[in-house]
């Protein structure tokens, strides 16, 4: 189909954002060598691209929305092939600083539109599978970045960090080739009155005319009702009168946008190799080893999991991994506080990292994307998606750029332990906080983020959200219903 050419060019986007987090976390050891940087430079580099990714995410929304989804792409590959450059002919700390500066805006505008793009194009059958994609290729980024990291460590120091840092470049002239015979959104199209094009696209990504007609359908009937109005009233809607449906969208997108960043899995990412040395593990060619091993759980359970994200449903998959990150984190915590001293210690924190990462792969990480950008109406799924991505990478950067001084603090088995309780904390947020979306058009979200006091029952059991026990033609019901 052609929806699933049209994800897989596009994230090969979100491939190469990730693939330079996994190169970071290797190429940062020769970096602090070759140009001398200390502990703290350490944390500004390696958390700058979160923070700087703010900006590309909060402008993502209002852009997305003017030049639509697909420009909003050729964008965001833009911005990160400069920063990848500038990068690898960095010939000091502060130059770059400055490509990894633009590369982070680059990444804050893929995080957002990919899964919103893919969401849009999607049917809802599969929409689960697509929209999760993301974090499949990010995790195969990451993975790449490990071996990349081992292949080039052989290499003069001056010179691997550099061609690890701007091989990134040839997967973004790819996707400024690919996009090419991507499709617009159709939803954006009708939000601009350019139904014809929609119907071309709709044609175009479903199984047959008959679907794309039913399709276009339910977005002209959203449209209707006023569901595609764009424009300065988007923001007074999300924050200063937001409805009922609206204000659980926005704190159950917010919410999983942190947990998914103060969990710590960008620390344990990022910061892979200093673990495995606090373990014990000294030599590079070891770390870098482990790490690739860590990259290879990581990409296999996200698999996993858009495989079974529509069957299974976003909810029994969310708190399933958030429960096991929350035990693993603790173990990794353990063999962190232990260390060296003893052989199983070691043993223990490779199997809580691999741990940690499958149950984040499992469920924060592939679901984070799918549910924010698949529960917002159309008139505020950019900016509103916007905000929560805003959100994440905040938390992101902060996380990123304050854990080697907070394990300085509280030593890295004690940052370990609180990273363990806010996932603990988490999983009670999304049981309470997040009903189940699958199977639901995005035209249907409103339906499913009614306040109980309106009727909507949730199925904590199952995941799924049904119409309250409702009089049929009562004041209530017709209430719903509308």
């Amino acid at each position: 189909m052609i929806e699933f050419l049209a994800a897989i060019i596009l994230l090969e986007n979100l491939f190469l954002n990730q693939h330079n987090i996994g190169v970071m976390s290797g190429a940062v050891l020769y970096i602090r060598d070759d140009l001398k940087i200390s502990s703290t430079q350490e944390e500004i580099l390696i958390g700058s691209l979160n923070v700087c990714s703010l900006i590309g995410s909060l402008a993502s929304g209002k852009t997305s929305d003017m030049i639509g989804r697909r420009f909003t792409i050729i964008l965001a590959a833009t911005t990160f092939l400069l920063g990848a450059v500038l990068m690898g002919f960095a010939p000091s700390f502060a130059f770059l600083m400055a490509g990894r500066v633009v590369a982070g805006i680059g990444v804050g505008y893929s995080l957002m539109i990919a899964p919103v793009y893919t969401a849009e194009i999607s049917p809802a059958m599969s929409r689960g599978f697509l929209t999760s994609l993301p974090e499949v290729f990010i995790n195969v980024g990451i993975l790449l970045g490990y071996v990349s990291n081992y292949g080039f460590s052989s290499l003069p120091q001056n010179i691997n960090w550099r061609i690890m840092l701007g091989i990134a470049a040839v997967p973004a002239m790819l996707l400024a080739l690919g996009v090419l015979i991507m499709p617009e959104s159709p939803r954006w199209l009708v939000m601009k009155g350019r139904i014809e094009q929609a119907r071309n696209v709709l044609n175009r990504v479903s199984d047959s005319k008959a679907e794309a007609e039913e399709r276009l359908a339910e977005i002209l009937e959203a449209a209707e009702a006023g569901d595609v109005v764009s424009g300065g009233h988007v923001w007074k809607e999300l924050f200063l009168r937001p409805s009922r449906p609206v204000r659980r969208m926005l704190v159950a997108a917010i919410g999983i946008n942190f947990f998914m960043q103060a969990s710590g899995n960008d620390a344990v990412v990022y910061y892979c190799p200093e673990v495995f040395k606090a373990a014990g593990l000294k030599k590079k060619k070891q770390l870098f080893g482990v790490t690739i091993l860590m990259g290879f759980m990581k990409t296999a359970f996200v698999l996993v999991s858009a495989l079974f994200l529509d069957k299974a449903g976003r909810r029994p998959l969310l708190l399933g991994g958030s429960i096991g990150m929350a035990i693993s984190l603790a173990g990794l915590g353990v063999g962190a506080l232990v260390g060296s001293r003893v052989a199983w210690a070691v043993v223990l924190c490779v199997i809580s990292v691999c741990a940690t990462v499958s149950c984040f792969s499992v469920g924060l990480g592939p679901i984070t994307w799918v549910y924010s950008s698949e529960i917002f109406p159309l008139r505020l799924r950019a900016q509103g998606t916007a905000v929560a991505v805003g959100v994440n990478r905040v938390v992101s950067g902060a996380v990123s750029m304050s854990f080697l001084s907070v394990t300085k603090a509280i030593s890295m088995g004690g940052t370990f332990f609180v990273f363990s309780g806010i996932s603990a904390l988490g999983a009670i947020f999304f049981y309470v906080f997040l009903p189940e979306t699958k199977g639901r058009t995005l035209e249907e979200m409103c339906e499913v983020f009614e306040d109980k006091k309106r009727g909507v029952e949730e199925d904590r059991g199952r995941g799924e959200v049904q119409i309250g026990k409702l009089g049929v033609g009562s004041a209530e019901g017709e209430d719903v219903a509308g």
